[in-house]
């Protein structure tokens, strides 16, 4: 006789009808003990007569669900998560199946075919840790071969603790504040480079992205450039506490003797506020999309065969309209208090790094160990006596113009070397260019073509008139 296995409720089902039909007992009694009707009871009562023990077992028992994944499809994603996405989170992964596969899989079947092989998500939170952890150690204390303790050991070391951040409300208008955080990371899986990221704090919406070697100005500039370009000016930028935006010198008794940072001057003449922080919960947000960005981007990059830093900044261009699209909130009620959008000519005189220098008796002046004679518009020389202070304006587009007493002037790069030596060589001649000859309106030439346009002028007002 086969042996039949019941579940907890149905094995309470079977001994109450059983007791009922062996008892002559009261249906109602039953009916409430099971929290049913006692036509439901009847219909057990049947069923048991009928089919004894195994009439209680549900049907579909052993039984494989037609919707349900074959064990070599199963094994197929598995297998690629381990062999080439083994740093990416599962949501990120069951987009990567769909594209490369076809197979639509929900992020919590390959959440539970992982954890089946010991394998959790990189954004697994401190509770699932904490409970994978304790169970990994319930298995080593039964583990008998040393080969099977050392791999559960492992699995233990690799589980990390996360850190929490705290919850504040959203901004109520996009520009409000934007988030701006640089994270190290190796982002192409071998080189350290510096992705400079800016959030609106209203919306997640990524507003502007760019990557260099270190966290520098030029990398916060490139950040800014996009926001002003795309967005417009916003009213605050909320940052850490980095000497790129704030410099306090040691013993400066009051805040308005600290120095000014060329970050902070731009900002300050487009009318931005800034506001700084040391910890890092603060600004929560532009955290946790670095933490995700940490988590995709570094996988599409590899998708994408980059290897470079210019061809990782240009990839962020496409990036981030994707990013947006999926996790960034659409609020059709949300005002935005953007000031209009520069161009990219203004911009490129906003964002600037001004240095001060000196005239020597050269009349010229030293900027990044080179020396530069001041010149007009035309190309001609000026001279200025020894001690002439200089404004040194660096452009966005890392052109340099000098500011004298409230006046721009270009400059000229003093070589070190003659590049032609009047003794010796011979100067290469210039071929002058031809000086185009444009006809008069009264030429032959061009008398058909005047008669033509001036004909179709008054075919054009009389028919207006008419």
């Amino acid at each position: 006789m086969r042996k039949v296995n019941l579940n907890y409720m149905e094995e309470y089902k079977y001994k109450v009808i059983k007791k009922l039909v062996e008892t002559n007992g009261n249906k109602k009694r039953a009916a409430l003990r099971l929290n049913c009707i006692v036509r439901n009871v009847n219909r057990l009562i049947a069923r048991y007569k009928e089919g004894g023990k195994a009439a209680f077992q549900h049907k579909n028992k052993g039984r494989k669900p037609a919707i349900t994944f074959s064990s070599e499809a199963k094994k197929q994603i598995i297998d690629l998560y381990k062999e080439k996405y083994g740093d990416t989170n599962f949501r990120h992964f069951t987009e990567i199946v769909y594209e490369k596969l076809g197979v639509k899989v929900s992020d919590t079947t390959v959440n539970k075919w992982l954890r089946e092989e010991d394998i959790l998500s990189p954004k697994a939170r401190r509770k699932t840790k904490k409970q994978h952890r304790k169970l990994m150690k319930m298995r080593l204390k039964s583990a008998r071969s040393e080969k099977e303790k050392n791999k559960i050991k492992e699995v233990i070391y690799k589980v990390e603790k996360s850190e929490a951040h705290p919850r504040r409300p959203r901004c109520k208008y996009t520009g409000e504040m934007i988030q701006m955080d640089a994270s190290s990371y190796k982002w192409n899986g071998s080189d350290t480079w510096h992705l400079h990221v800016a959030i609106d704090d209203a919306t997640g919406e990524i507003v502007g992205a760019y990557f260099d070697l270190q966290e520098t100005l030029k990398g916060y500039y490139g950040v800014v450039s996009q926001i002003l370009l795309n967005k417009g000016i916003p009213a605050l930028f909320y940052t850490d506490r980095r000497t790129v935006f704030e410099y306090k010198r040691k013993n400066a008794p009051l805040d308005n003797e600290d120095t000014f940072t060329q970050f902070a001057y731009s900002a300050h003449q487009l009318g931005i506020e800034i506001k700084t922080t040391s910890v890092a919960q603060s600004k929560g947000r532009v955290e946790r999309v670095n933490q995700i960005l940490q988590s995709r981007l570094p996988v599409e990059l590899r998708r994408a065969r980059i290897t470079t830093i210019e061809q990782a900044n240009q990839f962020l261009l496409g990036y981030i309209k994707k990013f947006n699209d999926q996790f960034a909130l659409r609020l059709n009620s949300t005002k935005s208090v953007y000031e209009k959008q520069l161009t990219s000519a203004q911009i490129n005189k906003a964002l600037t790094v001004i240095d001060n220098r000196k005239i020597d008796k050269g009349h010229s002046f030293q900027y990044n160990k080179q020396h530069y004679m001041i010149v007009t518009a035309a190309g001609a020389d000026v001279y200025f006596s020894e001690g002439t202070e200089v404004m040194v304006i660096k452009c966005l587009d890392d052109k340099v113009y000098a500011n004298i007493n409230d006046k721009l002037y270009n400059i000229r790069e003093i070589e070190n070397w003659e590049e032609y030596s009047e003794n010796f060589d011979v100067r290469p001649e210039l071929k002058k260019e031809k000086k185009k000859y444009i006809p008069l309106v009264d030429h032959p030439w061009r008398q058909n073509s005047w008669k033509l346009y001036s004909s179709s002028i008054r075919a054009h007002l009389y028919g207006a008139h008419n």
